[in-house]
């Protein structure tokens, strides 16, 4: 079973399409965009240009924001309004499915910091708020 998935990934070209996603190409046809999401699991020093810019400085730079912002939260250093530590987080989307996101908390569940609990509404209809 494996030998004829390994040809067909060949006849459709599968290797030089992952390289394609992960060099920044023009993958995405029917929206006419780049899979860009790929420079968030590159290494520090990996290159990845966009409009002849590397963007992979500036991506780091964000990555790092963002860990310095949750450990930070986690250690009840960063404050709510009410100035006491954040124990909750709504990530409220643009009225798509809010699955990915919930489907990924729950696979990371094990190593979640457990002050913080994680809600998710797929828009900003009051409908949905309401229950938080």
């Amino acid at each position: 079973t494996r030998d004829p998935l390994v040809s067909l990934a060949g006849e459709v070209g599968l290797k030089d399409a992952i390289k394609a996603q992960y060099d920044g190409e023009l993958v995405n046809s029917s929206e006419g965009r780049r899979a860009r999401h790929t420079a968030l699991r590159r290494p520090v020093g990996d290159k990845l240009k966009v409009n002849g810019v590397d963007v992979m400085p500036d991506v780091h730079r964000v990555l790092n924001q963002m860990s310095e912002l949750v450990g930070r939260i986690h250690d009840g250093l960063w404050r709510g309004y009410t100035e006491k530590p954040i124990t909750d987080v709504v990530n409220i989307g643009i009225g798509g499915s809010f699955l990915a996101p919930e489907l990924v908390s729950e696979a990371l569940v094990a190593s979640a910091h457990k002050g913080v609990r994680c809600h998710y509404l797929a828009n900003i209809d009051g409908s949905e708020s309401h229950e938080l």
